[in-house]
């Protein structure tokens, strides 16, 4: 079977965001911030796994365009959280680099889904 890293990233990423979500709304007691950390935190690995059965290469493409877009705005609420002090910034680094690298891979197929002809 072919290795899918983005869906691989996605996946582990999402379950990271989890726990931190159950973390701050456990020890922190901060609602609002995990819950919109949950919702686009999860996404991007929701969104690839509907990429994967996509309709047409258009719908492929808006399904990814997607997915980065929600992988965008987790970067704003991790910076929220870190800002808030609800997490140190060892914490902070350690989901930025996988955040990061997840905004990277989905600029990158995005871009290059949208060069080959459908």
């Amino acid at each position: 079977m072919k290795e899918n890293v983005i869906k691989d990233k996605t996946f582990a990423f999402g379950k990271r965001i989890v726990r931190m979500c159950i973390h701050l709304e456990e020890n922190k007691e901060e609602y609002v911030l995990s819950k919109q950390l949950k919702r686009s935190g999860t996404a991007p690995g929701a969104l690839v796994r509907e990429a994967e059965h996509a309709e047409s290469h258009k719908d492929f493409i808006h399904k990814m365009s997607i997915a980065l877009k929600e992988a965008n705005e987790t970067e704003y609420w991790l910076h929220m959280v870190k800002e808030g002090n609800y997490i140190s910034q060892k914490e902070f680094d350690s989901i930025w680099i996988d955040c990061d690298e997840i905004v990277r891979i989905l600029v990158a197929i995005v871009k290059s889904s949208k060069r080959r002809k459908a």
